[in-house]
């Protein structure tokens, strides 16, 4: 297919998946911020998920083909705009230059590297610092299971900083993608810009929020 090869086709779906990926981001959050509710909350929360494995499976199955699209097109670009202009993004010309748009790549690939470790902390249960039991409803304790894992400080400061690559990433991601997608214009580049780091701050510090009521011994066991 034609849009699979051609520039403008590869910028479209990477954008398209960078918004599917920035979805996840939201509807995690939200099932994160359970934890504030108590072992209750995120306890009953992860059951409840627990409890519809096909959907949780096919989710996760968009969601892998999103991350493979997104950082394949990404580095495939990437080296494209390299090759023919150094150093530069092609949206360079109606986007203003920064620290997020010159280090797309590096923040991506930082932020699959936390995606590795994330899942094989959280969902595989695969690093030493998880903490895996039942509560007294007979679900797996999650709340016991994040608050044992984020009360390690440096675990802790490791979340924070991929959620600062995030920020990073999103800031200058979500006004690239209106840009691909034609939505704006000389008037509402600022706009978008602005909208862009202030979306992306909030979803940074909602996140970076969980480690540290942690670490402040406000959430314990």
């Amino acid at each position: 297919m034609r849009i699979l090869t051609g520039s403008v086709g590869r910028k479209i779906l990477m954008s398209i998946t960078g918004q599917l990926l920035i979805i996840f981001v939201l509807i995690h959050l939200i099932g994160n911020s359970t934890i504030f509710f108590g072992p209750a909350g995120i306890n009953a929360y992860a059951e409840h998920l627990h409890s519809l494995p096909p959907l949780v499976w096919l989710f996760r199955l968009v969601m892998l083909a999103a991350v493979s699209v997104h950082i394949c097109y990404g580095v495939m670009l990437t080296l494209e705009n390299k090759a023919a202009n150094p150093g530069a993004y092609a949206v360079k010309r109606q986007l203003k230059a920064s620290f997020a748009s010159e280090n797309m790549v590096w923040t991506g690939a930082l932020l699959g590297c936390f995606i590795v470790y994330h899942l094989a902390q959280f969902t595989i249960h695969g690093t030493p610092d998880v903490v895996v039991g039942m509560d007294a409803a007979n679900r797996v304790d999650v709340f016991k299971m994040v608050v044992t894992s984020f009360g390690h400080a440096l675990i802790s400061l490791t979340y924070m900083i991929a959620m600062v690559m995030l920020f990073l990433h999103l800031s200058h991601g979500i006004p690239s993608f209106l840009q691909t997608m034609g939505w704006n214009n000389d008037k509402t580049i600022p706009v978008f810009s602005t909208g862009g780091k202030v979306i992306s701050a909030v979803l940074m510090l909602a996140y970076i929020s969980i480690p540290v009521v942690i670490l402040a011994g406000l959430l314990k066991l």
